[in-house]
C-alpha cells in the first residue's frame, strides 16, 4: 500500500499527555458537580459534525466519542498513512511485563493476519504457568501503595489513557485490522469504545469516593468503598482493545492491582495498551502483562490463593469453569473470589407484521454480518409472523448478496475473514448442517480468498425450526437462521427458548405489542426499530443473564461495584467523664 501523508489528525504520533496535564486540565474545566451543560453542543475533531449533548448522570460530565467520518478525504488519508505505516512495523517482538520489567521467553506465541494467513504480525513471548505467581506477587506488592491512592488521581490516569488512544486512534486501528480482520469502520469503533470506558469509569470513580454520611446525635456513620485486591482478567479477541481496557481500567480506577491476560489471537493489541500503561506513568507491578495459551494461564491464574477477582469474557464453557473453580476455596485464600463473567448469546430479532421491512432488514444485515457476525450480540436468528414472512426473505437476500467480502484493509470491503482456522472449520461445519437441513436462502462464496486467509461467505437459512442446532448453538460467525411464527405469543416463546439472555430485537409498529416484548423478552438488552450491536458505553450498558452473564452490566453505572467492597464506619462522638491522669494515679 502506497504511503499517503495525513491532512488532518495524526495517527501515530503526538504529544506525551501526562497525569499533571489531565489534572491541569481539569482544573481549568472546572471539574466538579455540575461543571457540564448539557446543552451545549460539541463538535467532533474526529467526526467533524456536532456530537451528541452530554448526559450528566454522574455529577462529571461524560460525552461517547463519535465515529470517525470515513467519508471525509482527510480521515480516509489518515487511516491509509495509519495502515502503511503499521506494516511497515508488523512483525516486531514483544515481550511480558511484570512488575515493570520486559520479560522474554522461550517459547513464543506468533500472532497472524487471519486475512492474509502467512503474514506475522508480531511475535510475543509466551507466558508459562510459573510466571502466574510471579504476576501475582508483584501486584499484590503494588496494591498497598496503589490502593491507597486517591481515587482522584487514579481517574486521571485513565483520563491519560484516553488522550493517548486518542492521538493513537488511527494507528490502534489499523493494529486491529491486522491482527484480527476487523473492517475500519468496526475497528475504529472499537478504539472509540476504549476510550469511553476510560473516561466514563474515571467519572463513575470519582461519584464513588465520595463519602455517604448517615450521621445523628452522637453517632456519626460513614460509607465508603475499599478496592478488592488483585484482580485477573482475561479477555476476548473479538473486542481486541475496547473489552481489555474496559475490564483492565474498572479494576484500576477502583484501586485493585491486575494480572491482564488477553486472549492468543490478539495479543499484540494487548501489547499496545500495555505500551499505554507504561507511558501513562502506572507504578510498577499495578499492571502485570502475560500473553500466552488460555489453556495454560487461565486455570493458574483463577486457582492461585492471592487472586481475589477473576473478570472474564468469553465462551459458556469456558466461563463456567472459572465460576466453577474460582468456587474451589484454598484454606490458603483470605478472600472468596468474585467473578465477573460475559458468556455469549444466541441473540433474536422479532420482526412483527407491521413492521417496516425497509428497516428490518438493513438492522438484520447490520447485526448478523458486522464483523462477520463474531460479536456475543450478533443476531442469528430471525423471527418473522407468518404474513411478512415471504416479503422478508425476498428482500434480506439481495441485501446480504450486495455484502462486499473481501480483505479488512480496503475501505469498500463490508466482511473480512474470521479470527482463524479453527473458527472457520467450525462455522463451515455449521453451515454443512444449515445445507443438509434447511432452505438455503443464501450461501456465498468467498471467491477464492480462502486461500489467502480465512474467510467465510454470509450464509442464510429458512424454514429452520427453532429447536434445530444452527437456531440454538452459538455459532459466532455470518451464518442467520430464519424462523416462522404464528404470532407474536410464538415468536416471544421462540426467541426466549435457548439457554443464553444477552441481546434481542424487535421491529414493529404496535405499541402494544412493544409493551409486551418489554416485558416478556428475557434479555439484558432490548433493542426496538434498530439493531441489536453496537452498545455504547452509559447508553446501552451491556451485559446478560441465564448463561449469557454473571455480574453486573459493562459501560453502566453500577459496574464499578463489582470491584468494589463497601464499608460502613460508625463513631459514638458522645464524650463520657473525662481521661484520667496517668500520672497522677501512679
Amino acid at each position: 500500500m502506497a504511503k499517503k501523508k495525513a491532512t488532518a489528525v495524526s495517527s501515530t504520533s503526538s504529544p506525551t499527555t501526562s497525569v499533571d496535564d489531565v489534572t491541569e486540565r481539569n482544573e481549568e474545566l472546572g471539574m466538579e458537580a455540575g461543571a457540564a451543560d448539557a446543552s451545549d453542543t460539541v463538535v467532533s475533531p474526529i467526526a467533524g459534525k456536532p456530537a451528541p449533548p452530554e448526559w450528566v448522570v454522574t455529577g462529571y460530565p461524560f460525552q461517547n466519542e463519535p465515529p470517525t467520518d470515513f467519508s471525509r478525504d482527510d480521515m480516509r488519508e489518515a487511516m491509509e498513512q495509519a495502515l502503511a505505516d503499521v506494516a511497515d512495523q508488523l512483525g516486531g517482538e514483544y515481550g511480558l511485563v511484570i512488575n515493570g520489567k520486559t520479560i522474554d521467553t522461550r517459547a513464543k506465541l506468533t500472532s497472524k493476519n487471519p486475512a492474509h494467513r502467512k503474514q506475522v504480525v508480531g511475535t510475543l513471548a509466551a507466558a508459562h504457568p510459573d510466571h502466574v505467581p510471579q504476576a501475582v506477587d508483584a501486584a499484590r506488592r503494588a496494591y498497598r501503595g496503589w490502593s491507597r491512592t486517591p481515587a482522584q488521581q487514579r481517574a486521571e490516569y485513565l483520563e491519560v489513557i484516553a488522550a493517548e488512544m486518542r492521538n493513537r486512534r488511527f494507528e490502534l486501528a489499523a493494529w486491529e485490522i491486522y491482527e484480527c480482520g476487523k473492517t475500519w469502520a468496526e475497528a475504529d469503533a472499537d478504539v472509540a469504545e476504549a476510550i469511553d470506558f476510560c473516561m466514563y469509569y474515571a467519572a463513575q470513580m470519582r461519584d464513588l469516593s465520595v463519602t455517604v454520611q448517615c450521621d445523628f446525635p452522637g453517632e456519626e456513620n460513614s460509607y465508603t468503598y475499599r478496592p478488592r485486591g488483585v484482580v485477573g482478567v482475561i479477555a476476548p479477541w473479538n473486542f481486541p482493545l475496547a473489552i481489555l481496557t474496559g475490564m483492565t481500567v474498572a479494576a484500576l480506577v477502583a484501586g485493585n492491582t491486575v494480572v491482564m491476560k488477553p486472549a492468543e489471537q490478539s495479543s499484540v493489541v494487548a501489547a499496545k495498551l500495555m505500551e499505554m500503561f507504561r507511558d501513562a506513568g502506572l507504578p510498577n507491578g499495578v499492571v502485570n502483562f502475560l500473553p500466552g495459551i488460555g489453556e495454560e494461564l487461565g486455570p493458574a491464574l483463577v486457582a492461585h490463593t492471592d487472586v481475589d477477582m477473576i473478570v472474564f469474557t468469553g465462551s459458556r464453557a469456558v466461563g463456567l469453569a472459572i465460576n466453577k473453580d474460582a468456587a474451589d476455596t484454598d484454606p490458603r485464600q483470605s478472600m472468596v473470589k468474585r467473578v465477573v463473567a460475559e458468556m455469549g448469546g444466541k441473540n433474536a430479532i422479532i420482526i412483527d407484521d407491521d413492521a417496516d421491512l425497509d428497516e428490518a432488514v438493513l438492522g438484520v444485515l447490520q447485526s448478523a454480518f458486522g464483523y462477520s457476525g463474531q460479536k456475543c450480540s450478533a443476531c442469528s436468528r430471525v423471527i418473522v409472523l407468518g404474513a411478512v414472512y415471504d416479503a422478508f426473505l425476498a428482500r434480506l437476500k439481495p441485501a446480504v448478496e450486495s455484502l462486499r467480502i473481501g480483505p479488512p484493509e480496503e475501505p469498500a470491503t463490508s466482511i473480512g475473514p474470521v479470527i482463524d482456522e479453527e473458527a472457520q472449520k467450525r462455522i463451515q461445519d455449521y453451515i454443512a448442517v444449515g445445507m443438509e437441513e434447511h432452505r438455503v436462502i443464501v450461501a456465498m462464496g468467498a471467491d477464492g480468498l480462502t486461500k489467502e486467509g480465512y474467510y467465510v461467505g454470509p450464509h442464510v437459512f429458512a424454514d429452520v425450526e427453532p429447536t434445530a442446532r444452527i437456531a440454538q448453538d452459538e455459532i459466532f460467525g455470518p451464518v442467520l437462521a430464519v424462523i416462522r411464527a404464528k404470532n407474536l405469543d410464538e415468536a416471544i416463546d421462540f426467541a426466549n427458548r435457548t439457554p443464553y439472555a444477552l441481546t434481542a430485537g424487535i421491529y414493529s409498529r404496535s405499541p402494544r405489542n412493544l409493551q409486551r416484548v418489554k416485558q416478556e423478552l428475557q434479555v439484558g438488552n432490548l433493542y426496538i426499530n434498530r439493531g441489536i450491536t453496537g452498545a455504547l458505553v452509559q447508553r446501552h450498558p451491556f451485559g446478560g443473564y441465564k448463561m449469557s452473564g454473571i455480574g453486573s452490566k459493562a459501560g453502566g453505572r453500577d459496574y464499578l461495584l463489582q470491584f468494589l467492597i463497601p464499608v460502613c464506619v460508625s463513631e459514638n462522638t458522645m464524650r463520657r467523664g473525662f481521661a484520667p491522669d496517668v500520672d497522677a494515679t501512679a
